[in-house]
């Protein structure tokens, strides 16, 4: 069965039956990769009018990142590209880019330039490392903004190399997602800013739990020994018959309680739950346990018991899940499954926007069509 087609009283995100939130805001973003297009999307997805530019050149697939808007091709480096660019900036309420510090500014765009033309506009900045600081300049990518501020470290099991995450954390979690929130903030303002959205700021940000439980003390150990790293036996991932996985997440005592009965293990039989020395010794009991039986047959133990005990899916099992598609959390596209638009909003839901055309954005903004290449 495809994703999303299960009868759901959850609004298919694939159609918008009424504006968005954000719907009349004009947002031009200058074609990156990652997090930049990431926000732009998620703005897009709630309903404004985005259009992305990028210089002449095929365009780049980034597949469901670019959804909702079109593609419009100036040359910023010539005079022309670069007063057409203004005038598409003096009309918009905000600006996307994320090229490396002073970019913009040598195309004759950066705040200063914007600001000129358009007072009020939000002029969003999405970089790595900052617009400031030693490492400004430098490249990196998503496992070098998390390996600088300490996230890295932290992915790792006792004596093992830290797994870097994919591109989540600092990309998507840390990057875009933050520019996003900056851009919103502002917005709130009646008068034009810059927002500076470092990757390096955002993972450290998203790292604020981790800091409380260390300055509380409940973070003492090195990573892989801690209650959210794999040290606990209540927080892990374990190995099954079949050579599949359950995720548990067992931490407070009712659900501790209700994980040992599913294993059949008699707490009598085991050290206090929170006693960390014994920790390795109670993994490895609890791993003996879930070794005996396969993936499913552990589903069917654990869905019943509120346990906050799950299997591990793929990502093909993950768009066939139930549960998934009952909240239509999946769109069919036709290049594959993608993510449906979040968060829901009861009265003004997000959906995937009908891109249109260049021309189409530009006449809406009051501005000429394109001139044919």
């Amino acid at each position: 069965m495809s994703a999303g087609s299960l009868p759901s009283t959850s609004p298919d995100p694939s159609r918008t039956p009424l504006p968005g939130p954000l719907t009349g805001l004009k947002v031009v973003e200058f074609a990156g990769l990652g997090p930049g297009p990431f926000a732009a999307m998620l703005l897009a997805d709630a309903g404004a009018d985005v259009l992305r530019i990028d210089r002449p050149r095929p365009p780049i697939d980034i597949g469901a990142l670019t959804r909702g808007r079109p593609l419009h091709h100036v040359d910023l480096k010539s005079d022309e590209g670069r007063a057409e660019a203004l005038a598409i900036i003096a009309r918009a309420d905000v600006l996307i880019e994320g090229y490396r510090p002073g970019v913009m500014e040598r195309l004759g765009l950066g705040p200063a330039d914007a600001h000129a033309v358009n007072p009020r506009l939000v002029y969003g900045r999405m970089t790595g490392w900052g617009q400031d600081g030693p490492r400004a300049q430098q490249a990196g990518h998503d496992i070098n903004y998390i390996g600088l501020t300490g996230a890295l470290r932290s992915f790792a099991r006792a004596g093992e190399a830290p797994v870097p995450p994919v591109n989540i954390v600092a990309d998507y979690g840390g990057g875009g997602m933050m520019l996003a929130f900056g851009i919103l903030a502002a917005l709130r303002q009646e008068q034009g800013q810059v927002v500076d959205a470092a990757m390096v700021d955002g993972v450290g940000l998203l790292m604020t739990g981790l800091w409380s439980r260390r300055a509380q003390g409940r973070w003492p150990g090195e990573p892989g020994r801690n209650e959210l790293d794999t040290g606990a036996p209540f927080y892990d991932v374990y190995a099954c018959a079949d050579g599949e996985y359950m995720a548990v997440g067992s931490i407070e005592p009712q659900f501790w309680a209700r994980l040992l009965d599913g294993l059949g293990l008699d707490p009598a039989d085991l050290p206090d739950q929170w006693d960390r020395a014994q920790w390795p010794e109670m993994k490895k009991t609890v791993a003996q346990a879930f070794a005996r039986r396969t993936r499913a047959e552990w589903t069917d133990v654990f869905d019943p018991m509120d346990a906050c005990v799950t299997p591990v899916l793929g990502l093909d099992e993950a768009v066939a899940d139930e549960h998934m598609r009952s909240r239509r959390s999946f769109l069919d596209a036709p290049d594959g499954p993608q993510p449906s638009p979040a968060p829901r909003l009861g009265r003004t839901p997000f959906g995937v926007q009908e891109p249109g055309s260049p021309a189409e954005t530009l006449a809406r903004w009051g501005l000429p069509a394109p001139t044919a290449p």
